[in-house]
């Protein structure tokens, strides 16, 4: 069975004036340029309150490292009230979106996810010696690398969010 290690986990909140449409694109597309994940899109929820709607989107993408190390990122948003407003900008009224949103990034790093030593106990063993003694620098470069995309992303989103909503 695959070793699963969460290694990172955060969340951020913001409200005010954003482009939701653009939001999602750059958090989407940002992380499969930068980490080049194989992301799906496992949840997407949609519920109408008033004259809003919450959202909720679970994003889950994974890229294999090496033939025994494999990343998985998983990214949740909860948009809460998220209604249409118009802004002025430079004397031109622009279409947006008003709300709250809260984004949670986890990442994990995923040892023999293969299961190439899970074949016997003797194979398990020479897994934990493996790992132990051949390449505890290996894992934690691996787990640096993780930690610093993760970091990024959230930096990255928070940093749009701001800056669309101070235009």
């Amino acid at each position: 069975m695959p070793e699963k290690e969460k290694i990172y986990s955060t969340k951020m909140k913001y409200d005010g004036v954003f482009d939701f449409s653009e939001f999602y694109k750059f958090c989407y597309f940002w992380l499969i340029d930068e980490t080049q994940l194989n992301l799906e899109e496992s949840k997407y929820t949609e519920k109408i309150i008033g004259e809003g709607k919450n959202l909720d989107i679970e994003w889950n993408g994974y890229r294999k490292i090496t033939d025994f190390f494999r990343m998985e990122i998983k990214v949740n948003f909860k948009i809460i009230g998220l209604k249409k407003t118009e802004v002025v900008r430079d004397g031109i009224k622009i279409k947006m979106n008003e709300g709250s949103v809260e984004m949670k990034v986890a990442g994990t790093l995923v040892r023999d996810y293969a299961g190439k030593f899970e074949t016997s106990a003797g194979n398990k063993f020479l897994r934990a010696i493996y790992e132990k003694w051949i390449i505890p620098g290996r894992i934690e470069h691996f787990e640096e690398y993780i930690i610093g995309k993760c970091d990024e992303y959230t930096t990255q989103a928070k940093a749009w969010l701001d800056l669309e909503g101070k235009q």
